[in-house]
């Protein structure tokens, strides 16, 4: 029927739970009582569904476990409103649980330059007295589904640099903003909700989610994970840190022994991301170029602030036409007549407003099937023998309309 990513499977044998998973197992009745429920797999006395139903092992929900790289956190259910959230489990004492308590509180909360992400509730552990459970949103990687437009990438940079000036302004350096500390909540673009981890699918796995395009709807952006960020007060002079650790191993400034601003770093590793997520990938996003460059300048004095960086952002933003931002973003590696035709595909969705549908290539005789929403459609591209741009003959033909355009 469908296939799913098996990183996704528990490796031991007989897809029971792992010993990392009966650690969640043990706590589930303790978790419902506090109004959090736990997928049927970590339910006590819990029987394999393929078993009793006579099913193929990757057909049933619950063989699905925790990502092996997140054993300390787990997706579950808010029983007062039946939204997936994410529980992780933090030591008191520790900085993470602070700093989001304090982003979380009643003064920051509201603030609409806040992206730090929201702390929903704070559990202590049963019998643990030194530790607790993290209630936060259930988010999604940044690029999952992939930015469609120019628009997409400049809403991401401004929130993400919106985000980083609110902490900066707190005296908060994150000191992590790399790729995946950046997350997403796009519960929008999913209308029927989705798998906490086959992410792809619906929640009870029965077949793939749909999908809106981006343009549904604005997502939101928030900057977790602040395991090794670092909080000044007004007075503190000079505000300089030391370590290495971090996602970004590129920062030229990182030292054990060696003091450094935390908030020039911040913004080398967010120029870094930007980079990544779009330089690297997209022929028309070069406008943020020498942006960029300045936020990841060898020496950290040579960077902005990021308020300045914020600043420049909102003009290249302001300073783009309609027409450029609604342009889809072109990949590097695309050929030309490849980039003809999703140029064309993505002028129907802008204007026809349908989602994904059925359609059909048709480029030089040859017939390139694809999957999209409401209707079918079949694009033609007939290129003279001179093989010049302005001798190219293309036509769009709905099967329930007539020719969207043709010339």
């Amino acid at each position: 029927m469908f296939s799913i990513d098996k990183s996704l499977v528990p490796d031991h044998e007989g897809f029971g739970l792992a010993p990392y998973e009966l650690y969640w197992r043990d706590l589930c009745p303790y978790l419902q009582s506090r109004g959090y429920l736990l997928r049927p797999r970590y339910q006590p006395g819990w029987e394999p569904s393929w078993k009793i139903l006579n099913i193929g092992v990757l057909q049933a929900e619950d063989h699905i476990g925790l990502p092996l790289h997140a054993t300390s956190s787990i997706d579950a259910v808010r029983v007062s409103d039946n939204k997936v959230v994410y529980l992780k489990k933090v030591r008191n004492t520790s900085l993470e649980l602070e700093l989001s308590r304090y982003f979380s509180s009643q003064d920051l909360r509201d603030d609409p330059r806040n992206h730090c992400v929201p702390l929903l509730d704070v559990i202590p552990h049963p019998t643990d007295p030194e530790v607790s459970f993290m209630v936060m949103p259930w988010l999604r990687l940044v690029d999952r589904p992939p930015f469609e437009t120019v628009d997409n990438a400049l809403d991401f940079g401004e929130q993400l640099l919106e985000g980083l000036t609110f902490m900066h302004e707190h005296g908060i350096a994150h000191r992590d903003c790399a790729f995946p500390n950046v997350m997403m909540d796009a519960s929008i673009l999913f209308p029927e909700g989705c798998h906490p981890v086959a992410r792809d699918f619906l929640p009870d796995f029965s077949d793939e989610a749909p999908r809106l395009p981006r343009s549904a709807g604005r997502v939101t952006y928030y900057l977790i994970d602040f395991g090794i960020s670092s909080r000044f007060s007004p007075d503190d002079s000079p505000r300089l840190v030391l370590g290495r650790d971090g996602i970004d191993d590129s920062v030229p400034e990182l030292s054990a022994n060696v003091p450094y601003d935390p908030f020039k770093t911040d913004v080398y590793i967010a120029g870094s991301l930007l980079r990544q997520l779009f330089l690297k990938k997209y022929s028309n996003m070069d406008v943020i170029d020498p942006l960029v460059a300045s936020m990841t300048e060898a020496n950290p004095d040579g960077r902005p602030t990021i308020s300045q960086v914020l600043d420049a952002w909102r003009t290249i933003q302001q300073d783009a036409s309609v027409i450029h931002r609604w342009r889809r973003l072109k990949p590097r590696n695309e050929f030309i007549l490849e980039g003809i035709v999703r140029e064309i595909i993505s002028m129907v969705h802008s204007n026809r407003g349908f989602q994904e549908t059925d359609y059909q290539f048709r480029v030089d005789g040859m017939d390139c099937p694809r999957t999209l929403e409401s209707s079918r459609v079949t694009v033609m591209l007939a290129i003279e023998p001179s093989s010049t741009c302005s001798e190219l003959v293309v036509q769009i033909q709905y099967a329930h309309g007539p020719p969207f355009c043709s010339g």
